[in-house]
């Protein structure tokens, strides 16, 4: 489906910026984008089984604590999905990871979780399906495009990986 297209269907306003591909949150800090939106970094995960699938957005300097983050969502067995599942499921390449790839997920495989700390933010930069794009959306619009794609988000401090150095 087309990302714009929805977009404008149903009022949803947004600020695009065009740029070269980006694949790491260290990348795309170098971006010309003016500063506010939160920048945030997205994760496609699936449990041991596969049953479940759940696609993470927190703040790009939240170093996410996988293991830990299982007992909060009452999962086992939290590892990063597949680049073929990825396709499948959301429609979208590797480092093309974002909430709005729920887009793609008629069939309501996916559950959206947010960290609480992201979801405190005016507004978020998203890629719009593909990494040589950022768009600035409010958070509330991001909530009205998560309602309108059947994904009620799950707003959850996500744990963070605490380093032992030293």
């Amino acid at each position: 489906m087309d990302i714009y297209a929805f977009l404008e269907r149903h009022g949803i306003p947004y600020r695009r910026y065009d740029h070269e591909a980006v694949y790491t949150c260290e990348q795309a800090d170098r971006l010309a984008i003016p500063p506010g939106p939160a920048r945030t970094k997205n994760l496609f995960l699936r449990d041991r089984k596969a049953r479940r699938h759940i696609l993470l957005s927190v703040g790009a300097d939240k170093n996410v604590d996988i293991k830990a983050l299982e007992e909060v969502l009452d999962a086992r067995g939290l590892s990063f999905a597949s680049p073929e599942r990825l396709r499948e499921i959301l429609g979208i390449e590797p480092g093309s990871v974002t909430i709005l790839a729920v887009l793609n997920d008629a069939e309501g495989r996916v559950e959206v979780v947010v960290d609480e700390d992201l979801w405190t933010r005016e507004a978020l930069l998203c890629h719009p399906l593909v990494n040589t794009s950022t768009l600035v959306i409010s958070r509330q619009d991001v909530k009205r495009f998560l309602d309108l794609t059947g994904h009620t988000p799950r707003i959850v401090g996500v744990p963070v990986r605490v380093c032992r150095c030293g």
